[in-house]
């Protein structure tokens, strides 16, 4: 294996970079095949990780070994950008194993840039047990499995309980309605000084978080499927969406002075207790301890308040692909990878149990509650294997847990996914940094370029 001095990453949650136009590349044209014989496979590692966090990775690499003796495995640097996606494959650069956004699956394989390892992935146990919406993500038009859907999220409304204290706020009562997030906003930015209510604003995230408060509010970015799709941009739920940030941010002054947040940034930032309240994946918390060293006491996270007839929560989640330049046996054994280090420990106890003592030896977060890419029964009975290994404070995400399978998880704009959300970054740019912004405006002219988007889609 690599050392650790080696290794580099990828964090992945949701959209976390621009995605453009992909340049297609012939798919391995070889059948998927076990292993015959030693192979040697590369995989991806998450970003920014503590020294612990890499240990238990290099164990779980140990564990693997042994029970594959055929199989080596080794890291590779890789960071999911759709924009340098094709030029790393035709260069030969990606890893054997790496993840990708839903939002990305299915061009990947329309354009044959990711292996067809669906025969090998129809002999799993489980291959007919994912959530029929989550599995959709990894899937062709014939429902052949190219992807595994390894996490999923709804997104969440992530709050600094320090801060809520600090502001007179209860912690364990967070905010349940958009106007209790506006007077929490402004209660954390008069007491404390620090942003009540941040948003991201840029590499598609603006939009992407846009979208999440129109969800939110009951209304839709795109209607219809396949050649049908509509840009509906210019809705009431989004005017709705927009207008409460305005006043927030030109009222209240309760939304900081940063306005020119990403994924990352925004993470930062909250973990370094400067932000009161943000909206992102409900799943975000061990990529806020791992790699922002986020104070387990001081976090919370709660379901976005629905308001509206129609009103759910976007959701989202990460596939494992397989490079369309591996062979047979690298395929082979990449599906195993996978399997082993991603969907064994949520649907094998011994598994679940083996992976936890490692995180749980080494420091790692243990427990942090996600959405299910199975169902709700399997979910809670793997929680149930490891719940004497689990580290985190649990009733700090209760407000989530207790409310997010009774929500409707609605999945995001399935065409030009990348693209219509960084057609609405300037929006929220907009808004945000200038008092004086027309709202009906701005939403006319994005509705203009989202349906060109599509027509073009």
């Amino acid at each position: 294996m690599k050392s650790a001095q080696k290794r580099a990453a990828i964090a992945l949650v949701g959209v976390l970079s621009v995605a453009g136009t992909l340049t297609a590349c012939g798919s391995s044209e070889e059948p998927a095949a076990e292993p015959t014989g030693p192979v040697t496979i590369e995989v991806s590692i998450d970003a920014g990780l503590e020294q612990e966090a890499i240990d238990a990775f290099d164990e779980r690499i140990a564990q693997f070994e042994e029970a594959n003796p055929d199989i080596q495995v080794e890291t590779k640097e890789f960071t999911w950008s759709g924009t340098t996606f094709a030029a790393e494959l035709a260069g030969g650069t990606l890893p054997d194993v790496f993840p990708i956004p839903f939002t990305d699956g299915r061009a990947l394989i329309e354009r044959g840039q990711i292996a067809d390892v669906s025969e090998l992935v129809a002999e799993l146990p489980y291959a007919d047990q994912f959530n029929p919406i989550i599995a959709e993500a990894g899937q062709d038009a014939d429902g052949g499995m190219w992807a595994i859907p390894i996490a999923a999220y709804n997104q969440g409304l992530h709050y600094n309980r320090a801060l809520f204290e600090e502001a007179g706020l209860d912690p364990d009562n967070p905010p349940a309605t958009w106007d209790e997030v506006r007077e929490a906003a402004k209660a954390i930015a008069d007491k404390t000084g620090q942003a009540g209510y941040a948003h991201m604003t840029q590499s598609n995230t603006g939009g992407w978080i846009l979208t999440t408060e129109t969800y939110a509010l009951g209304g839709r970015i795109v209607e219809g499927e396949g050649e049908e799709v509509t840009a509906t941009v210019d809705n009431d739920a989004t005017v709705q969406a927009l207008e409460m940030l305005q006043e927030m941010r030109w009222e209240d002054d309760s939304m900081g002075a940063s306005f020119l947040y990403d994924w990352g940034t925004i993470n930062q930032d909250f973990a370094a207790g400067k932000i009161g309240m943000y909206i992102s994946g409900g799943a975000n918390y061990p990529n806020l301890f791992t790699q922002n060293q986020m104070n387990p006491d001081e976090y919370g996270v709660t379901v976005l308040p629905l308001e509206g007839d129609d009103a759910g929560t976007l959701g989202g989640g990460t596939l494992a692909a397989v490079s369309s330049a591996a062979s047979a046996a690298e395929q082979a054994a990449a599906v195993k990878w996978i399997d082993f280090y991603y969907i064994s420990k949520l649907t094998d106890q011994e598994a679940a149990t083996a992976d936890a003592e490692v995180l749980a030896e080494t420091d790692q977060p243990v427990g942090a509650p996600a959405l299910p890419i199975f169902d709700r029964e399997t979910y809670e009975e793997q929680q149930a294997w490891i719940k004497d290994l689990v580290n985190v404070p649990l009733e700090n995400f209760a407000p989530m847990t207790e409310q997010m399978f009774d929500q409707p998880v609605i999945p995001e704009p399935a065409v030009a996914t990348q693209d219509v959300y960084a057609a609405l970054d300037p929006v929220v740019q907009a808004v945000l940094t200038d008092e004086n912004a027309d709202i009906d405006a701005l939403l006319a002219d994005a509705q203009t370029q989202v349906q060109g988007l599509l027509d073009r889609s």
